[in-house]
């Protein structure tokens, strides 16, 4: 059992897309980071979007514990 609390975390991987082919593809390129990364527990996650009048911008921040890092 981890003695982290809830929530608390030891890395951020920010993920953003202005385009829109862009944000289509978003969502896979965060599932294969999360298979490279299969020992990172993601503990919290942070979806933003954001628009002016041209462009519109989704950002996905995962918060993570690794556990090599000490």
């Amino acid at each position: 059992m981890s003695t982290e609390k809830k929530n608390s975390f030891n890395g951020v991987k920010v993920f953003s897309a202005t385009m829109a082919q862009e944000r289509d593809r978003l969502g896979d390129r965060i599932t294969e980071w999360i298979r490279e990364h299969r020992d990172y527990e993601i503990v919290d996650t942070i979806v933003t979007q954001s628009s002016d009048e041209a462009f519109h911008c989704l950002v996905i921040t995962l918060f993570y514990i690794d556990p090599k890092a000490s």
